[in-house]
């Protein structure tokens, strides 16, 4: 036993040393080797590749280890393409911006926003020009912008309107015995619809059909406006599919001509007037173009808040009143920053987790004034945490409002009396409990339903506050109805609509602030234990490509939402449902 010990001993030893050995190495090889500067050469175009991830706010990981070994998780930051747009305007070495992307990995809010800095960076005087092999919907609405688009002679474009498709759960709960009981507040509340019926509500059906249409007219004026094409005739293409090959989007003036990558290229030297470099977005934003100098002492302060919202410390994926809070007890207590702009990019999540963001944002809009600039989504708690703004801007393309409230607990009792479970409880008292292997009591229902109500109470009292309307009116629009950003206007939920950058000139005029530079915020610090863990060989795997390959894309959705649904935690202000816009 003793020769066993010393031999494990002896071999865990042996892996720590050669672990700090490692460490050593690249600490000094992180010392030695400083990556080449990126330089812009003379001449050159803007390659817009926009297939990775991309976020409103991605700032970099200060992690020596990953540096070294040249590892990056390839996200792009909204603000810093943005800014990097903004920059090349002014950049005597850029000629114009070629977009050549095979995706367009962002959300339609984002896009848009992208969408409208390349129309003014157009406006400058320097060139737009879009190629691609195939155009995606999203592609073709970002692309459109450009002065001359081209297509490849065998290729298509994807233009036929959009679509939505939401699962329903309830024949396969019924034939396994396996569901989730809810309980909710609100008409539209449908983020629990999948798991009551099997087919969708006249109600949800009218939510989905308005904000989808909403949607698609702001898509369709873009691109009227870009390409000279009547919003009528638009949607004549989109109803027949006459984009699906070069010769038929020719024919339609969607593109302006079909050629090939080294046709378009001599196209880029004929309008450069001679050879020319590229440089891509990533490596302009690594040679520093991705922000904005200023020598301004005073400072507006942008808070991102993107991703679900949770209980707890929250990360650079989700919401946590941990690290948001956090964020604006510092720009309150900085005697530079002058204004606060909290961008919001969330689908909603806890409610409790809500709440509490909302109240360190009440007490920091009595300091300094509060705007808000809506990306994507800002619906359900992601609306709870925005409702007591000042201002509150929204893209017209912004999935926002869904004001309505949920609880959901899974239940298997079918399933365990299908197969000879039988659950006993012993209590101390008499208040209601629940047990995944009993049906749900009266009492427990009523208990719950209680709480969702006093929240969704709370919920409605604290926007009727926030946007100086009455309980009866916030109500009425309420009940968990989605609304996009154009029609929330109308509906009193939003103020103005532009994008972050609007939001924040508007911080700067009630800061009365002439001249301002820009603070983000939260500070995504990694402990220790995390550092090490992302330096593992296995932390930069990708689960969701691997679940993908296994399970296949639609099954993936279907697993991916269910597991979404498991790990909910208290009662929810979340999106009626998981949006999957086509």
């Amino acid at each position: 036993m003793k020769f066993l010990r010393n031999l494990l001993a002896s071999i865990l030893g042996f892996f720590i040393s050669l672990f700090l050995l490692l460490l050593l190495f690249i600490g000094i090889g992180t010392l030695v080797s400083k990556p080449e500067p990126v330089t812009v050469k003379s001449n050159s175009v803007l390659e817009l590749d926009l297939a990775g991830i991309i976020k409103d706010y991605a700032p970099k990981e200060n992690n020596a280890f990953l540096d070294a070994l040249e590892i990056s998780d390839n996200k792009l930051a909204l603000n810093h393409i943005l800014n990097a747009i903004d920059n090349a305007q002014l950049d005597n070495k850029i000629k114009g911006i070629s977009l050549n992307t095979t995706a367009v990995n962002a959300g339609f809010a984002q896009t848009q926003a992208i969408r409208k800095k390349l129309n003014e960076f157009k406006e400058s005087g320097k060139f737009v020009y879009a190629y691609n092999d195939v155009y995606s919907q999203k592609n073709y609405y970002l692309s459109s912008v450009a002065d001359s688009l081209f297509l490849n002679p065998v290729g298509q474009i994807d233009f036929g309107g959009l679509s939505s498709e939401i699962l329903y759960y309830k024949d396969f709960e019924d034939k396994y015995g396996v569901k989730m009981e809810v309980i909710r507040h609100g008409k539209y509340k449908s983020a629990v619809e999948p798991y009551l019926e099997n087919k969708m509500s006249e109600a949800n059906r009218e939510q989905i059909s308005s904000f989808l249409n909403s949607i698609w007219s702001e898509i369709t004026l873009g691109i009227s406006k870009s390409r000279n094409i009547s919003v009528e005739n638009l949607n004549t293409i989109a109803d027949n599919s006459d984009a699906r090959n070069a010769e038929l989007a020719k024919k339609n003036n969607l593109i302006d001509a079909a050629i090939y990558q080294d046709e378009y290229n001599d196209k880029l030297e004929k309008i450069v007037d001679g050879k020319f470099s590229t440089i891509s977005i990533n490596d302009y934003i690594k040679a520093g173009k991705g922000k904005k100098t200023s020598t301004a002492k005073d400072r507006i302060a942008v808070i991102y808040a993107q991703g679900e919202i949770i209980y707890g410390k929250g990360n650079d994926e989700t919401i946590g009143q941990g690290i948001i809070n956090k964020a604006i007890k510092k720009a309150v207590k900085d005697k530079k920053v002058k204004a606060i702009v909290l961008r919001v990019n969330s689908p909603g999540g806890s409610a409790l987790a809500s709440e509490l963001i909302w109240r360190e944002l009440e007490l920091a809009k009595k300091e300094k004034p509060l705007i808000v600039s809506m990306g994507n989504l800002a619906a359900s708690g992601g609306y709870y945490i925005a409702c007591n703004a000042d201002l509150i801007f929204a893209e017209p393309t912004t999935i926002t409002g869904s004001i309505g409230v949920f609880g959901a607990v899974p239940n298997a009792y079918e399933l365990s009396k299908n197969i000879g479970i039988n659950a006993e409880q012993v209590n101390t008292n008499k208040s209601p409990q629940y047990s995944v292997f009993e049906p749900i009591s009266k009492q427990f229902y009523d208990v719950t339903k209680e709480g969702v109500e006093h929240i969704y109470t709370t919920f409605v009292n604290r926007v009727a506050a926030g946007r100086k309307l009455t309980f009866e009116q916030v109500d009425a629009v309420a009940q968990g109805r989605v609304w996009s950003g154009k029609e929330a206007i109308s509906k009193g939920l939003v103020d103005e609509l532009g994008s972050l950058e609007d939001a924040i000139n508007s911080a700067a005029q009630l800061a009365e602030l002439k001249d301002f530079r820009i603070k983000n915020y939260p500070n995504y610090k990694k402990e220790f234990k995390e550092m090490l863990d992302s330096f593992s060989p296995f932390a930069k795997v990708n689960k969701e490509d691997i679940l993908k390959e296994a399970l296949g894309n639609e099954n993936y959705r279907l697993f991916t939402q269910i597991n979404q649904f498991k790990n909910l935690k208290g009662i929810q202000t979340r999106m009626p449902y998981i949006i999957d816009i086509k």
